[in-house]
């Protein structure tokens, strides 16, 4: 690939969850209260329908209707936004879609079809139908670490080759012979890191930005952590380093440990972070982590990651 961007998109970028209530049903009131908190944060952008967002979890009447409300409010304030259009199932991926594409959203995240691996071939066919169904509106590729194929860079720069409408990927990063891959490989492509690496990533000459863990801790704090790292970039590397231990030592255990799922350890940040109305509940069947949690680890994440919650 060519230094040339396909497209530029950048930033720091917060995760929407789902409020959801005791009767297991999305409290959309709450949902607009949250998205309006967001852009009062000024972030750079906000996002649907990523794995914390629960996207497996929805009706196609609620998926239409959480994309209409977040497209409504950010065209108001005049703030990015990025649709996921994400689903295991890869014809209803496709409707969701055709369906994001009309709100006119800054771009469309979508995963590999995912019950399955699917082959190099499978997932360029896919990808290219993906782009016909954007019409014109640029995908991103979401490529977590529990996807059922996690690319290379060389992979990545494979398969989206001849689907020119890809113009980024968030993916999961690795060490320095990672980062030299990527910059060998994905130099056209705006990757966005996990939140908790962006100042390596910005180091490294990467990372465009992150659809950001470090957002449901704290949408204002990891705001000003990310326009820190182009004015001290040493000062936001030691930030990132008690970052990475918090998380280490007091959120990563409830998976490792205790087998909570990625989405009950974001809105575990988010009710640390104490700043909406999410709560930390998710959709049956998956197991929520008790609020007691949060509440013991707020004064924590205070005193350690003190720059986050000025």
């Amino acid at each position: 690939m060519t230094a040339k961007k396909r497209r530029a998109i950048a930033g720091n970028w917060a995760t929407l969850l789902l409020p959801i209530g005791m009767g297991d049903e999305i409290e959309f009131a709450k949902l607009g209260e949250e998205i309006d908190i967001l852009i009062a944060a000024g972030v750079d952008g906000i996002y649907s329908n990523g794995t914390a967002g629960e996207f497996h979890s929805q009706t196609e009447p609620e998926f239409d209707r959480i994309q209409s409300m977040l497209a409504e409010r950010c065209a108001k304030a005049g703030m990015n936004f990025v649709i996921g259009a994400c689903q295991p199932d890869a014809r209803i991926m496709l409707e969701r879609v055709r369906r994001a594409a009309l709100l006119k959203p800054l771009a469309i995240q979508v995963i590999l079809p995912d019950w399955w691996p699917v082959t190099d071939q499978e997932a360029t066919d896919f990808l290219k139908r993906a782009v016909d169904a954007a019409n014109g509106v640029p995908l991103i590729l979401y490529n977590p670490p529990h996807a059922k194929r996690v690319l290379t860079p060389e992979e990545l720069e494979r398969i989206c080759a001849a689907a020119p409408g890809v113009i980024g990927a968030k993916v999961a990063d690795g060490d320095r012979q990672w980062y030299a891959e990527a910059r060998e490989h994905l130099s056209e492509l705006s990757l966005f890191v996990p939140g908790h690496h962006l100042a390596t990533g910005t180091m490294e000459g990467v990372a465009a930005g992150s659809f950001s863990n470090v957002c449901c801790l704290s949408p204002r704090g990891a705001q000003a952590w990310t326009a820190s790292m182009q004015e001290d970039i040493h000062a936001a590397l030691d930030l990132e380093r008690r970052i990475c231990k918090f998380m280490e030592t007091h959120i990563v255990p409830y998976r490792r440990r205790l087998g909570y799922s990625n989405a009950a350890l974001d809105k575990l940040l988010c009710a640390i972070g104490n700043w909406g109305p999410v709560g930390t509940g998710l959709r049956w069947p998956y197991r929520s982590i008790d609020m007691s949690e949060a509440i013991r680890l707020r004064d924590i994440a205070r005193t350690e990651l003190s720059e986050l919650f000025v």
